[in-house]
């Protein structure tokens, strides 16, 4: 192996899985631990519930921003520069959060910190298709998916137990998270350093404009998506993908902490976190990892009906649970880890597809706007969800999540992907091999 090479695979490995890691703890800093900071400090429930879901809104309208990433400099300086911004934002709750109006003052540092942390997204998933081949982009989507999940679970796992033991420490609630938040904000500032001298600097990474015009630029990227061929199929599959899937997620945990009167498995929350929180995880990172490595082998489209079919029929799992409700932790953690390893394998294809569709100049605002529609297709169905199972109850709920699903096997038997597309070809495994 040449030395250009090596230092090519090593920068993959140097750069992929921090850049998404540090993706996701901003993400659960702002959806989750601003909760539970707020609960201890004991501002109501009302205002709490009320507030800081506004604060998941940028997540949701990336998109309609998303062309100024690609406007103006580089993805690895918007990039190095949010990361930064991050840990500034991040640093301020930490200085303020002892104020006498703490509240309204965090409250506005954390919409800085999520318009913050979903323009760094929209640059992060740019650099990522920028600086990566097809088949690397296909191979490494578990990878990425894991870190972003390991993020998640040290945020709402690691960082919550050092907040809670600080607390029993100072007794000083507010101190314990000034702590754990200035920690955040060291960790990200180096992130921003490191990722300076770290990434790689792709020629394609650079300002795409085609007048001087901003506003006749901005528009233009959204009209060349929405004149991509097939564009209303296009948006069929990423809105119905995952239609059943959405439902199911939000009744999931429900289900299992409900006792067996209500239909659900009656498991206590500790039996939750090891089942759904330990074990699912775990199962759904490496379908996550195996998917990716098979659609680099095989290409997207040669394993399309494959995981379409991964995501959809464990769904099955949780109608033989609500049917039959047994009560053995190992049998329940087994179908479990099966429902999520299928889910995670077959996810891989949205990713890519994603990214297949996102092909072309403008692809950072591209893959933004799909991103959007991902969230769409996962908050609206989401939000009926608790409707119909109260309806339905348990058992035929879950038997509605399976004939949701259907939509998406017909949308699939019409796409239209080049065979080639996310497969290592034998010019990529000469080159590796030199």
């Amino acid at each position: 192996m040449n030395a250009s090479t090596q230092m090519r695979g090593k920068g993959v490995w140097w750069w992929v899985p921090s850049l998404y890691f540090g993706q996701g703890i901003p993400y659960v800093v702002v959806m989750t631990l601003s909760v539970i900071m707020y609960k201890n400090l004991n501002v109501s429930n009302t205002d709490i519930a009320l507030y800081t879901s506004w604060l998941y809104l940028p997540w949701v309208i990336k998109p309609l921003w998303s062309p100024l990433v690609d406007m103006f400099h580089t993805k690895r300086l918007w990039i190095v520069v949010l990361q930064c911004l991050i840990g500034a934002s991040l640093a301020l709750v930490a200085l303020t959060i002892q104020l006498p109006a703490f509240f309204q003052i965090t409250l506005a540092v954390f919409w800085l910190l999520a318009f913050s942390s979903a323009t760094h997204d929209i640059a992060a998933d740019g650099f990522y298709m920028l600086a990566l081949p097809q088949h690397e982009q296909a191979a490494l989507v578990g990878v990425r998916s894991t870190f972003y999940r390991l993020a998640m679970i040290a945020g709402q796992g690691g960082l919550v137990f050092l907040a809670g033991r600080l607390t029993e420490i100072s007794g000083n609630p507010a101190l314990a998270w000034s702590i754990v938040l200035f920690v955040l904000a060291a960790l990200f500032v180096a992130l921003g350093v490191y990722h300076f001298f770290i990434l790689p600097r792709p020629t394609s990474d650079h300002a795409i404009r085609h007048t001087n015009d901003v506003a006749q630029d901005f528009f233009a990227t959204f009209k060349a998506f929405f004149n991509k061929p097939d564009i209303l199929l296009v948006l069929g599959f990423l809105l119905t993908y995952r239609l059943g899937e959405a439902q199911l997620l939000k009744l999931a945990t429900p289900f299992m902490l409900d006792p067996l009167t209500k239909g659900g498995l009656g498991m206590s929350t500790a039996e939750v976190g090891i089942v759904y929180g330990t074990i699912g995880i775990l199962a759904l990172t490496l379908g996550g990892l195996l998917g990716g490595a098979m659609i680099a082998k095989f290409g997207l489209r040669r394993m399309l009906w494959i995981m379409v079919l991964s995501v959809h029929v464990p769904d099955l799992v949780f109608v033989y649970l609500s049917t039959v409700l047994p009560t053995n932790l190992y049998l329940i953690g087994a179908t479990i880890a099966a429902e999520q390893f299928g889910y995670g394998f077959g996810f891989a294809a949205y990713l890519l597809y994603m990214i297949m569709v996102s092909e072309g100049e403008n692809k950072t605002a591209h893959y933004a706007i799909c991103t959007g529609f991902m969230a769409l297709g996962m908050m609206l169905p989401g939000m009926a969800s608790g409707w119909i199972q109260s309806q339905l109850g348990y058992q035929h709920f879950f038997v509605w999540v399976c004939i949701a699903t259907i939509p998406s096997f017909w949308i699939a038997s019409l796409l239209k992907i080049d065979a080639e597309f996310g497969k290592k070809s034998a010019s990529d495994v000469e080159l590796e091999a030199a």
